[in-house]
């Protein structure tokens, strides 16, 4: 038994869609979050910039003694997870991607991926379809802008519709039969992006399948939490009056965001 906490870090809130999964499947786990909200977005920087700020958190989370590290950003794993596995032997680092193999396995043979323009632009995705789904049509689609409305704390309304009309056109949805979620902000968004679909399109995020693997992962080093009373740290790089509520609107309970000086 070890009731040292969890670490996740994200580039802002969008990793708390997995904290929450998580939280919900391992509820004695405590947890210590991060959002590197002062270098907010990643989709848009280099991936040495990503690499050099995801080591930094990692530091942060290391010295709250966390037993293991979920990075809970698509854009983040793909730009290093090997280089922070290395760097940090000694914890064990999960990473999150797109569920591209699963959507393969169930979809009749056209799916789409929306993610962040990093993500849907790297050669790492790229090589995920190509092996997971090479007879499937993907639609692999870079979104900019729908990580702010999350930020906001905005999970509906006519200019998420409007956003999401322009990425998911008619002629996408006539030909695709599952939405893959490839960004952890994107599951706030599941019933706008619903509104939009209908209901005949699947909608698959990684956060179940993270949530299991960490609790495999626990269990194979044999350091499973057991605590009476699991606590849950909130942290961001910025100061921001805002960020306890837009992170309490996400979760849906009281949430205290405390200031990191990363």
């Amino acid at each position: 038994m070890d009731n040292s906490p969890i670490g996740f870090f994200d580039s802002g809130v969008g990793g708390l869609s997995v904290y929450q999964r998580v939280s919900a499947l391992l509820p004695h786990e405590s947890t210590v979050y991060i959002g590197d909200h002062a270098f907010l977005p990643y989709g848009g920087k280099t991936r040495r910039r990503i690499q050099a700020r995801a080591v930094k958190l990692i530091r942060f989370l290391l010295a709250r003694h966390v037993k293991l590290i979920v990075v809970a950003c698509n854009t983040a794993t793909i730009a290093g997870i090997d280089t922070y596995r290395r760097l940090f032997p000694d914890v064990p680092i999960i990473g999150v991607v797109p569920v591209v193999k699963t959507a393969a396995q169930l979809s009749a043979g056209s799916f789409a991926v929306l993610s962040t323009s990093f993500t849907a632009q790297s050669r790492y995705q790229k090589l995920l379809i190509r092996k997971f789904a090479p007879r499937a049509q993907v639609y692999n689609l870079g979104c900019p802008n729908l990580l702010s409305f999350v930020e906001n704390g905005i999970l509906q309304g006519k200019q998420i519709d409007r956003e999401l009309g322009q990425i998911l056109t008619p002629r996408i949805l006539k030909k695709i039969d599952i939405i893959v979620l490839g960004c952890t902000h994107y599951p706030f968004l599941q019933k706008a992006i619903r509104a939009i679909v209908g209901s005949k399109i699947r909608i698959l995020d990684s956060g179940g399948a993270v949530a299991r693997h960490v609790e495999r992962i626990l269990t194979h080093n044999d350091i499973p939490g057991h605590a009476k009373r699991a606590t849950h740290e909130f942290y961001s790089t910025i100061e921001n009056d805002t960020l306890s509520r837009v992170a309490g609107t996400l979760l849906k309970k009281k949430v205290r965001v405390q200031y990191a000086d990363i």
